[in-house]
């Protein structure tokens, strides 16, 4: 963007109008206007590139290789019984390390930034026998399954008349 800017203004003082040089550099006139009129008020260095937008990050670099080497560690070892990683056990966890306070909310953006991505436990019970299950799809369903083997066999409607 910043090239682009200070392109607009070189086409600009060489005495093309604020229409060419928007139509030579694809944008708006009303943006080519802008950039002229901050380049007459600031000149070249009140018309570079603000830099980097909003707060910057409380977690250092160090900070957010060490928060990865704890979240390896599993929640088990802060005393929590599952073993599943939440936003609010996140938070709680880069508190409790790091003295940062962070919205659980914002805890998200922090780790997909660190590589993790968002899971879903698998929701089937550790008694579950597989084997059984099989067998039930290949043998029992398909008994339940078949329809009746006449076309006069009673059916289990209500709302038939006999």
């Amino acid at each position: 963007m910043e090239k682009r800017r200070f392109q607009a203004v070189r086409l600009w003082e060489q005495g093309l109008n604020q229409s060419e040089v928007a139509r030579r550099l694809h944008v708006a006139r009303q943006t080519v206007a802008r950039w002229v009129h901050e380049f007459r008020a600031g000149g070249k260095d009140g018309f570079r590139k603000a830099g980097r937008a909003g707060r910057k990050p409380l977690l250092t670099g160090a900070d957010r290789v060490r928060l990865t080497e704890l979240l390896l560690q599993g929640p088990e070892s802060l005393g929590y019984r599952t073993p599943l990683w939440t936003c609010p056990r996140v938070a709680h966890l880069i508190q409790q390390e790091f003295g940062v306070r962070y919205h659980e909310g914002h805890v998200w953006k922090i780790l997909v930034s660190l590589g993790w991505s968002p899971q879903r436990p698998v929701g089937r019970a550790r008694e579950r026998n597989e084997a059984a299950i099989r067998t039930w799809k290949r043998k029992t369903w398909p008994t339940i399954k078949e329809k009746p083997a006449r076309k006069g066999a009673r059916s289990s409607s209500s709302t038939k008349v006999d």
